[in-house]
């Protein structure tokens, strides 16, 4: 038996003037589930987000976050999420306890109550320095981890991460990312947007979002199989000339896509015959594998094969 809803989105659509900035979309996340957002910037994912959060109202469309629609304008709905912006969300001149008193402020949390959070965040996110810290003061990774915190002081229900990773070091995109798993296996629903496709892998579902639009939505094991239902092989030039057989490679039939990855390139074919007829012709110099697709190939054939 599948779990209800927690955030059910009907037709949703939000136009600024005569710009569609999300176009009719529908999707379902589940509770306790990692749900991310996949796009190239300008798709949608953040006004989205913000619809969601209870801070946009659309132009048409329904949702319910939490059973909670936008008929109060979206004041329920702010007390049941948790959201944190791509931009930095606390404040580099005031100290970890001032930044979090202030957020626990802007949540008229009872201070008993917001003391009590916060001790329960802090071993959450292993943080140990103390509360006069100046967050100026704090590594990058940690500072998210804070921001993190100050979203969730009032426990909500769903917890939306608009970019939470941006400019962080590996370790500590690694670190933030067990985070999440922490905070879902607490009966949290996360909502993400990234643009780093191995945190992508980590969801448990990703919409693919272009130009306000949803054009797929699954797990990442299905999006790779239903995006290249046949082989694909990464050709290696070994430093030498490419450019005359990549031109009759992208002539061949039964090529589903061909892109640059590197020194390498990335070949899908509709079937093993097709693959094989077409790299008959491969230089001497060359050589080519069978690769299985990765999130960045997908993200290739379906939002900027579909922009070429």
């Amino acid at each position: 038996m599948n779990p209800a809803p927690v955030l059910e989105v009907r037709d949703l659509s939000i136009k600024f003037g005569d710009f569609t900035a999300v176009d009719n979309i529908s999707f379902s996340v589940n509770r306790g589930e990692i749900f991310g957002f996949l796009g190239a910037n300008g798709a949608g994912k953040t006004t989205t987000i913000r619809m969601l959060c209870g801070l946009l109202e659309p132009t048409s469309g329904s949702a319910l976050v939490g059973g909670l629609g936008f008929e109060d304008g979206g004041k329920g709905i702010k007390k049941i999420v948790g959201y944190m912006s791509q931009k930095f969300t606390l404040y580099n001149d005031l100290t970890v306890g001032e930044n979090l008193d202030f957020a626990a402020g802007l949540r008229k949390l009872e201070p008993a109550y917001a003391k009590k959070r916060r001790k329960e965040l802090f071993e959450l996110i292993g943080f140990a320095r103390p509360l006069s810290t100046m967050v100026a003061s704090l590594p990058g990774g940690v500072k998210q981890e804070l921001a993190l915190a100050a979203a969730m002081l009032h426990d909500p229900e769903i917890v939306f991460l608009d970019e939470p990773t941006s400019g962080v070091a590996p370790s500590s995109r690694a670190r933030f990312w067990s985070l999440i798993r922490r905070i879902t296996g607490l009966g949290k629903t996360v909502i993400v947007t990234t643009h780093y496709m191995d945190e992508a892998e980590q969801c448990g579902r990703i919409a693919l979002m272009r130009t306000g639009r949803l054009i797929a939505l699954d797990s990442p094991a299905e999006l790779k199989r239903t995006a290249f239902p046949g082989p694909m092989a990464e050709i290696d030039f070994k430093g030498g000339d490419a450019a005359a057989f990549i031109s009759g490679l992208a002539k061949a039939a039964g090529l589903l896509e061909l892109s640059p990855h590197g020194m390498r390139w990335h070949a899908a074919f509709r079937d093993k015959a097709a693959m094989d007829a077409a790299l008959s012709a491969l230089p001497r110099s060359a050589s080519a594998g069978l690769i299985q697709p990765s999130l960045e190939d997908v993200f290739i054939r379906l939002i900027e094969g579909a922009e070429r």
